[in-house]
């Protein structure tokens, strides 16, 4: 990734009662036409393990705390410019389920209170369907496959994607 360090992420694919998907809606700062959606998660800080990270990111982005974590579905490295820089990230996906279906962002960091524009639960059905950017690109299809197969038994690593 152009000898950058990686950022370690945690990242949350958190599904309620009815399998839909818990996805955020941001954009370039100052710029909300150039939008995508992803899932909740950010970046380890300090000594905090990936498990705390997602953790303590659902609960600042979604006010969401009453979840069960589960394992690590998916793997990503990715690279992608926003805010002026460019990020290269190492992403873990974590599978987690709740009851708690309403949002609150309660810690956005001045970043993300200038770039996320709120939360939305999607269904398998509206995600396959859906015209928007989406990040991981193929979501639609690692969630299907989730529903249908359940997790798998060690983390898939999904390809490289550089933006």
């Amino acid at each position: 990734m152009g000898g950058r360090p990686l950022r370690k992420v945690a990242r949350v694919v958190l599904l309620d009662g009815r399998d839909r998907i818990l996805l955020m809606h941001g954009h370039e700062p100052g710029d909300p036409a150039d939008d995508w959606w992803f899932t909740p998660g950010g970046g380890v800080e300090g000594d905090e393990t990936r498990e705390q990270a997602a953790l303590r990111e659902l609960a600042e982005e979604t006010g969401i705390t009453d979840v069960e974590l589960g394992p690590v579905l998916w793997r990503r490295v990715c690279s992608f410019p926003f805010a002026g820089r460019r990020w290269d990230q190492d992403e873990w996906y974590y599978l987690a389920r709740t009851e708690q279906t309403a949002t609150r962002a309660t810690a956005l960091t001045d970043l993300e209170r200038r770039s996320v524009a709120g939360a939305r639960w999607w269904t398998c059905r509206e995600l396959a369907r859906a015209h928007e950017t989406v990040y991981p690109t193929r979501l639609a299809e690692l969630l299907r496959k989730l529903l249908d197969e359940g997790p798998p038994n060690r983390p898939v690593t999904l390809d490289t994607e550089i933006v």
